[in-house]
């Protein structure tokens, strides 16, 4: 009789494959994506190079028989120095060169797909990388930024002739037909493009003729780029799953640091809403005249603050006459939980997209000064299309008017500041139910472990 009988299908996890993009920015929420995936039954294998590896042991620790890394050597670059794996060391400029290199592990990748006893059903990278759309493996591009920028990408590949203008352009296509300077466009798009920035533009561009779309984005901050995008991307396979700071691995081990304890501790004794957070991310130092002036504008505005500094030149003297007023940080500084901390009532930043979701998931309104790559779509939609976030200053060699910037901050922090508060508080709470059950980013991340779930059923039915 048991001969008879029809056996059931061979009971395995769906296999992906996750290839992130060796940049702080970009890899992290790719495994905080990965880190949800784990806990919904995947089994995932990362591209890792050897340098990046120690970035996966939260994630390896937390999904030992879940996750596995593929390590492999790093491609050299003539114009990139030996030993570097990660943009950090190198700096925003060595984007297209970290991309060209990049693009020679497409063989090593085909090669361990082929000969995998348990092939992935499918590719989750980074939109930096389009090139591995073509793997022989339905690709889903995963966005570190915005559906905004998204959208300007997608305008401008097959227009690079518009870039050739030093006139602001139109984006004729977009809701809102917005106008940016050339200089304020991503930096990814040159403006006077080499053979090699141009296969870095193809790379970013491509993305929208993937299989899938994934966003570190939620439809309350964008709802009508998420739109355009869907309108472009086959069979509406566009998911917004941000922000996944708020669902990822990573925590502020802040009550385990010495120098956190304090900070936090002087923040506790100060009022609601009075501390201006100040952090420019993990890559940009300030210019000494930069620094003066920043240093001046916060001295003579009186507004309490936190600024984060890394090597930047504070001036000789700054903090024993801002003592009681602000605290410097050397180095790094617990951000999220500093930004939910009740006394933080805004955060100058740069506008970097990780920066911005942190806010705004903290219902934290920005002091915008965006300085390149990104940053000026992500300023321009806080200011002009959400309303949580002022413009303080624009350009990464800018120095601010000391003066002007002490009125900013202080009528920005005081009574004037009122309604942008508020309008952050609410995009807050906005942003936190994106990612509670029923929320609409944890409805598409259950949709995207559908379709993935779905292409690894008819994989085992080829089989």
């Amino acid at each position: 009789m048991n001969g008879a009988m029809s056996h059931p299908l061979p009971e395995t996890k769906p296999h992906i494959m996750v290839f992130p993009y060796p940049a702080q920015g970009h890899l992290l929420p790719l495994l905080d994506l990965t880190h949800q995936l784990c806990l919904r039954g995947f089994t995932v294998s990362i591209i890792v190079t050897p340098k990046n590896l120690p970035y996966l042991s939260s994630l390896l620790s937390a999904h030992p028989s879940a996750v596995s890394a593929i390590t492999l050597p790093f491609p050299p670059h003539p114009l990139i120095p030996s030993g570097v794996e990660n943009v950090k060391d190198i700096g925003g400029h060595g984007n297209p060169l970290v991309m060209a290199s990049l693009r020679q592990l497409r063989e090593p990748v085909v090669r361990w797909i082929s000969s995998h006893p348990n092939p992935p059903v499918a590719l989750i990278s980074d939109f930096f990388l389009g090139w591995t759309k073509d793997l022989g493996i339905p690709r889903f591009a995963f966005f570190t930024s915005g559906a905004f920028l998204a959208s300007i990408l997608h305008f401008v590949s097959d227009k690079l002739h518009i870039l050739q203008s030093t006139e602001p352009v139109c984006l004729s296509d977009l809701p809102g037909s917005p106008v940016f300077k050339t200089e304020h466009l991503p930096s990814l798009i040159p403006q006077s493009p080499s053979s090699q920035d141009l296969e870095s533009v193809k790379d970013s561009t491509m993305n929208f003729s993937s299989y899938g779309c994934i966003f570190n984005s939620c439809e309350c901050l964008e709802e009508e780029y998420m739109e355009y995008v869907k309108q472009n991307v086959s069979e509406n396979r566009v998911y917004s799953v941000g922000p996944l700071s708020s669902i990822g691995l990573r925590k502020d081990d802040s009550a385990s640091d010495v120098d956190a304890k304090a900070l936090l501790s002087w923040l506790d004794g100060c009022p609601e809403g009075s501390v201006l957070y100040i952090c420019f991310g993990s890559q940009k130092v300030l210019t000494k005249e930069q620094c003066d002036a920043l240093a001046l504008g916060l001295e003579k505005s009186m507004a309490r603050f936190v600024w984060v500094v890394k090597k930047d030149p504070i001036p000789d003297g700054f903090e024993d006459r801002v003592a009681g007023q602000g605290m410097i940080v050397r180095g790094w500084a617990p951000q999220v939980a500093m930004l939910n901390h009740v006394a933080v009532g805004g955060f100058l930043s740069h506008c970097g997209w990780n920066s911005v979701l942190e806010a705004m998931a903290s219902g934290k309104m920005i002091l915008a000064w965006p300085m390149e790559a990104d940053q000026f779509v992500d300023a321009r939609l806080l200011v002009e299309h959400m309303g949580v976030a002022v413009t303080v200053c624009d350009g990464g060699k800018t120095v601010p008017d000391p003066h002007e910037l002490s009125q900013v901050i202080a009528e920005t922090m005081g009574e004037r500041g009122r309604e942008i508060r508020a309008r952050a508080k609410e995009m807050g709470q906005k942003a936190h139910a994106a990612t509670e059950p029923g929320g609409s980013s944890t409805k598409d991340l259950e949709r995207l472990v559908k379709e993935l779930s779905s292409l690894h059923e008819d994989m085992i039915l080829k089989d």
